[in-house]
């Protein structure tokens, strides 16, 4: 049973770009419109238990938790901003591998602030980011606008990570549904705004738009996300670090299918770079962790095995 989820939690969330790119590409929704409904039904899905079975839940979010929410909801939205964007500019696979880097960027701002890392975690984020290096370097020689898709897709991974690290924050003392339901619903408001200013319409989209829309929230959002929730109850969360790696070259392998999208043999180098070092840095972080435990578990008292639902902002938002 757990193989069925792995394999569904990976479809779903390697179908998100290739989606994307499809509906941005057929029909007339807007980058913004698909990060707005997206966050939109995903509050109101993640509201509807909570607000059945322990409604008093939001009226108790503390100013502190309400700060980190917020900051988390306004990473989220840019991150969307920027990897939706950057589907139109760059393709879907290369995009995918460097939104996907959120994790290496978690171990970077770990970095800044004096956080010491293994050998193998600094040995993954080299290869990570040579494959960065490989991917942006044959892009640059194609075209500008496959450089800046690049580059946002590079910013939306980084903005991820920040997303990941706030939410980590706000959890510690929120249930998963009242986090997801607040973070989600002032990120849709947020970039609603950012629609307003930019003068991309939210609504007004013929029936394949809408179409798109709701494939890519069923598919990325609830059914791929929900899987892996579900996994992280009953398998170790470092296999499921792993499986979720598996969303780049299943993404990539999405997009030649059903879009016909064909690469440089160098740009799927990068991909396999990127792929190879972030498996390793989810490794030495891992490890880094248990061996802290084990340190802290030693006099006496055993470690205590983190919740499944504080794992969950530890997944990918795409």
């Amino acid at each position: 049973m757990n193989f069925f989820f792995a394999a569904l939690g990976v479809l779903g969330v390697a179908s998100s770009g290739p989606l994307i790119a499809a509906t941005l590409g057929a029909t007339g929704v807007s980058a913004l419109a698909i990060a707005f409904w997206r966050n939109a039904i995903g509050a109101a899905v993640m509201a509807t238990p909570t607000l059945v079975r322990e409604p008093g839940q939001f009226r108790r979010i503390s100013g502190r938790e309400f700060r980190w929410s917020m900051l988390a909801a306004i990473a989220l939205a840019f991150h969307f901003a920027c990897f939706i964007t950057s589907l139109q500019l760059t393709s879907v696979a290369a995009a995918t591998a460097l939104v996907c880097l959120q994790s290496a960027w978690i171990a970077v701002f770990q970095l800044f602030r004096g956080i010491r890392h293994r050998w193998q975690v600094l040995a993954g984020l080299g290869i990570a980011f040579g494959g960065v290096v490989a991917i942006t370097g044959f892009d640059m020689g194609s075209s500008p606008q496959a450089l800046t898709g690049d580059l946002l897709a590079m910013a939306g991974g980084a903005l991820a990570g920040l997303y990941t690290l706030a939410g980590g924050k706000a959890r510690q003392s929120m249930t998963t549904g009242t986090y997801t339901t607040l973070c989600y619903g002032m990120c849709a408001a947020l970039v609603a705004v950012l629609a307003v200013f930019a003068g991309q319409p939210l609504a007004g989209f013929e029936p394949a738009g809408w179409l798109g829309i709701a494939a890519i929230t069923v598919c990325a959002q609830l059914v791929g996300h929900t899987a892996f929730n579900h996994l992280l109850a009953t398998m170790s969360p470092l296999i499921v670090s792993m499986i979720i790696l598996l969303e780049i070259p299943g993404a990539a392998l999405l997009a030649a299918l059903f879009l016909h999208e064909t690469l440089p043999a160098g740009t799927y180098a990068g991909l396999g770079l990127i792929l190879a070092g972030l498996a390793v840095v989810v490794l030495g972080q891992r490890n880094s962790r248990g061996q802290r435990n084990g340190r802290r578990g030693s006099g006496g008292t055993a470690p205590q095995e983190e919740p499944p639902s504080e794992r969950l902002a530890g997944l990918g938002t795409d």
